[in-house]
Formats: C-alpha cells, structure tokens, sequence
C-alpha cells in the first residue's frame, strides 16, 4: 500500500512559541487517518503546514509524492480542503458556488449527485447563507469532494450536524475510502473516532504523544471507551 501522506520533523514557532513539535506522519492510501487534540493543540496549524498554506520552520512534507511548496498547482488538482467558513459572496446560490468550484478542476466530480449523497439535493436554489449549520457543513464536504481528490482533508467534518445526520456522512465516507480515497480529518467527537479512523495522532500542545490504532489506545491506558482513553492521554479534563 503506498503513502499518502508523509510528514517529518514537522515544526512551527510563533513568537518563540511552538506550536508544532517536530511532528512525524504517516498514512496510507485508502486509509482514514484522524489528528486529534484539544483547541489550541496544533491541528489547524499542522494542516496548514502540510498544504503549504502557512511556511513551516522547518521538516518534510511530501502529499501524494509532491512536495506542496513545490508544486501547489499540481497538487491542487489532486487533493480536497473542507473549510469551516468560506471565502464567498453572501447572496451565493449553492448552485452557483458548486458550479464555481467545479470549473477550476480537470476532471470535476458530478456536484448535483454529491449533494444527493450528502442530503442538500434540494437545496441548489437556496442561498449559502440560507442554509442551516448543518447543511452549510455538508455543503463544504461536497466542495471539497468536487475535485473527485485523491485526498481529502476534512476539518472537524461533522460539528453542527445531528445523530442521524452524522450517520449518513460517516457511511458516504466509507464508500468512499472503499473506492481509494484517503481521508485525513480532525475531530472532537471519539465516537466518529472510533467509526471511520484506520489510525490517529493525539497532539498536545503540538507534541505527539500517541500514535497508533484506537484499539492500542484503548489498551495502552486500560479503557473501555475510547473517549476514556483520549482524556487520560490529552489530559484535556486536567487543562480546561
């Protein structure tokens, strides 16, 4: 199984402060891989380093092979960004933001199907701003999925949706990775943890201090429950 993502000695200061701590990736092709760790830990700002979005001190990043400072173009055409919030104007039907992303792609995935997939078929016609929280998160999903990407990056994928709503993305999900992609995403919720991801990385305080499957967590602290084994690991009741 070849690499998708390769990271080494990843790291990042911010006046002094480091936010990034000589972090080392590795996911495979056709894998769901999830960075994991309070607010504040170094997630955003790890993916940002990965994407080239933001200049890393200093470290190793290869996506798909391609170095991303090197040939963002290329990569470009090869990977998908969920935002939390994008950069669009406010009166923007989803129609026309859909169509819009589609048109700076090679080989742009069919949007009115995704938007079947992912329960907002109907609502071509509203505008962005129309939408709920929950259908304005599923709506990023599907603009990072137009790009039919090899490589997906989703960003706290599922926050604002319900139970059953949640459900329905995580099963869209695995459809996809059975059709090869990979997935690397973000999450507070342990319980889409443990459903979608092959493997994770606990960060604090942008050091690593676990990676590995969630079984192993689960054993390496003698727990149940995975959301049991990620507080004792973060420490994240002891920090808030």
């Amino acid at each position: 199984m070849s690499e998708a993502v390769f990271v080494e000695g990843l790291t990042k200061t911010y006046n002094g402060k480091t936010v990034v701590n000589h972090l080392n990736l590795s996911v495979k092709s056709g894998t769901v891989f999830g960075l994991l760790g309070a607010n504040g830990a170094g997630k955003s700002t790890t993916i940002e380093c990965m994407l080239g979005t933001k200049q890393a001190d200093s470290g190793t990043v290869r996506l798909l092979g391609i170095d991303p400072k090197k040939k963002r173009r290329t990569l470009f055409q090869r990977i998908g960004v969920q935002f939390q919030e994008g950069d669009y104007q406010k009166e923007i039907k989803v129609s026309e933001l859909c169509e819009e992303t589609a048109s700076l792609y090679r080989g742009p995935a069919d949007w009115h199907n995704l938007c079947e997939q992912f329960g907002i078929g109907d609502k071509a016609n509203t505008p962005v701003k129309g939408l709920s929280g929950g259908e304005r998160q599923r709506l990023f999903i599907v603009l990072a999925l137009i790009p039919q990407p090899e490589l997906v990056f989703l960003d706290e994928l599922t926050t604002g949706l319900d139970a059953k709503a949640r459900r329905g993305v995580w099963k869209t999900l695995e459809g996809l990775k059975e059709q090869g992609l990979t997935i690397f995403l973000t999450s507070h919720f342990m319980d889409e943890v443990e459903a979608l991801c092959d493997e994770i990385c606990i960060l604090k305080k942008g050091t690593p201090i676990f990676s590995g499957t969630v079984e192993q967590a689960k054993s390496q602290c003698g727990c149940e429950r995975f959301e049991d084994a990620y507080l004792q690991l973060s420490d994240e009741e002891a920090d808030e």
